[in-house]
């Protein structure tokens, strides 16, 4: 992360010395230009806008995650985009001697305005898709998690009587509705009673039991199925 951070505030920083280098170059077509207040207004816009770039990019990565850092991918993005759209109108104002310094300031100001009011959209909404992110996590971790398990318990079968039990319910588990809400509550926690019996059956290599509670179970999944389509 510090390697990756380190890379590029060297460029950012190439970058901004390759600006004020151009900036103060004293060309004979653009010296005229020099040291007016459009001059200032336009040179004082794209230096804050790379320094507003540079806080995004800072802030994108320090994501502590890989999805993180894609949801990050649009605030960098965004950022980039303004720095350019700013770089361009500032220069316009570097360089136009006529250019009137209420007229610089006034489309800095927009300009600008602009540039935080995308950065400030960008960034709720990655915290919008990261709050929803981890709702649905925390909303399919039951099927999710009871698919391990099953799985787990079908590799422990040691008769094909029993395993093949335990790939009826395996199957019916891992095809059933993800989505878990509170309307659930009751139906998945008879599914965990009942998916308990049936891994002591299948653990104690008690075919006949083991079939007959895989039945239940079965039934039991269908039934919380119906239920998720009657709640979309």
């Amino acid at each position: 992360m510090k390697k990756r951070i380190g890379f590029y505030v060297a460029a950012w920083a190439v970058l901004l010395a390759a600006f004020n280098v151009i900036a103060f170059l004293q060309l004979d077509t653009v010296e005229y230009a020099m040291y007016t207040s459009s001059f200032w207004i336009g040179y004082s816009f794209v230096t804050v806008a790379f320094l507003g770039q540079l806080a995004c990019a800072l802030i994108a990565f320090r994501a502590d995650s890989a999805r993180k850092m894609f949801y990050n991918l649009s605030l960098i993005l965004t950022s980039y985009t303004g720095l350019m759209l700013s770089f361009v109108v500032g220069i316009i104002c570097m360089i136009v001697a006529l250019l009137p310094y209420w007229v610089a300031a006034a489309a800095c100001t927009v300009i600008l305005a602009m540039n935080v009011v995308s950065v400030i959209k960008a960034n709720v909404a990655i915290t919008e898709v990261e709050r929803l992110d981890k709702k649905i996590k925390a909303d399919t971790f039951f099927i999710k998690s009871l698919t391990v398990d099953a799985d787990t318990l079908m590799a422990k079968a040691k008769s094909d009587e029993v395993r093949a039990e335990c790939k009826k319910v395996y199957e019916a588990i891992r095809f059933s509705d993800p989505m878990s809400s509170s309307a659930l509550a009751s139906a998945e926690s008879q599914i965990t009673v009942k998916f308990s019996e049936f891994s002591e059956a299948v653990n104690a290599d008690n075919a006949e039991s083991a079939s007959d509670i895989a039945k239940e179970l079965t039934i039991l999944i269908g039934d919380r199925n119906k239920k998720c389509m009657l709640l979309k």
